[in-house]
């Protein structure tokens, strides 16, 4: 009798230090963003590895490092304080639909129709304004109320070519068309507006007393109030037949060909949760877009009018005005 023996061959995955961890790059601000990807970390023991964007060069820093990583990537999650540059990611085919039983939580028209984004926990554009230097009932109701005689030199905004001013300016070109558009960029500058180096350098002119008010995001103006009480905040374009005010949500996209892909989906169904809405409700006024999850002192969404976006158009838009920004800048 013949007898075959068979080798069995055992084969053990190799150690790979790195199969439990997530790349995430950010562009929210870390004292915010931080907290939450560390909770994340010690909840799931997948190591989180975070690249941050600075203040001066919110959002613009790492999207473009994505663009330049393209056919190389590095990262796994995009996390963006506004969906705008997940949709100039998108358009250069750098990010990939993902659905899961969390993104459907989310609101049909905060998320992209695909899933190459999905939103969460919103801001909206303010005005602040010091009290001490101008009265309630004389603030402007509108954007466009800036460019009024009487406020001349008064105020300010951030520089448009990085964070959400870039994002509100390409909405308000999008809704008003580029020539009305430049018409007002350029009345505003006419009008003395003080341009910042960012929504943080706003607030800080309002709160030091430089100038009366300014365009900011509603995680700063919550700041602001907790740590001064000579400044407030309201919200612009309320009435009937006004615009209304920009939201913006937060996006999280899943990168094409990301080297950790199953733990980068599981760090985005971490932050479509009610429990992260909550914390960054509590932690910066973000408001929550899951119906249900209502923070006292956070504002609703239910209680805003919201100017109507088309994100993809809008998103189209940013890079289109991008040369033109720039020279209203340094001019």
């Amino acid at each position: 009798m013949k007898y075959i023996f068979v080798s069995l061959i055992l084969v053990f995955p190799a150690c790979n230090p790195s199969a439990e961890e997530v790349t995430v790059y950010t562009s929210v601000d870390q004292i915010f963003s931080e907290p939450v990807l560390k909770d994340f970390e010690r909840e799931t023991g997948i190591k989180v590895k975070a690249v941050y964007d600075t203040e001066e060069t919110k959002s613009t820093g790492v999207m473009n490092r994505l663009i330049a990583e393209k056919d190389n990537p590095q990262c796994d999650v995009f996390w963006s304080g506004d969906p705008i540059r997940n949709g100039v990611l998108q358009s250069k085919g750098i990010t990939e639909p993902y659905q899961s039983e969390q993104t459907k939580q989310i609101p049909e028209y905060f998320k992209e129709p695909d899933n190459q984004w999905i939103g969460f926990s919103a801001r909206a554009r303010v005005l602040i304004y010091n009290k001490n230097l101008i009265a309630p009932d004389s603030l402007p109701e509108s954007i466009f109320d800036f460019t009024r005689p009487r406020f001349k030199g008064k105020f300010a905004v951030a520089n448009p070519l990085f964070g959400t001013t870039t994002f509100h300016m390409a909405a308000i070109f999008t809704a008003l068309g580029d020539e009305k558009a430049k018409a007002w960029m350029n009345a505003l500058k006419e009008n003395g507006v003080v341009i910042a180096a960012s929504n943080g350098d706003v607030k800080k002119r309002v709160m030091n007393g430089e100038l009366a008010f300014g365009l900011t995001d509603t995680d700063d103006a919550f700041e602001a109030k907790k740590e001064s009480d000579e400044v407030d905040y309201i919200f612009l374009d309320q009435q009937e037949r006004g615009i209304g005010t920009l939201i913006m949500p937060n996006a999280v996209s899943l990168i094409k060909n990301a080297p950790h892909d199953e733990n980068g989906k599981k760090l985005i169904n971490y932050l479509l949760s009610r429990e992260t809405e909550a914390k960054l409700a509590v932690s910066c006024a973000q408001m929550p877009l899951i119906k249900g999850t209502e923070i006292p002192g956070v504002p609703s969404l239910d209680n805003i009018k919201a100017m109507k976006i088309d994100y993809k158009q809008t998103s189209e838009k940013l890079e289109g005005i991008q040369p033109w920004l720039k020279a209203w800048i340094e001019e």
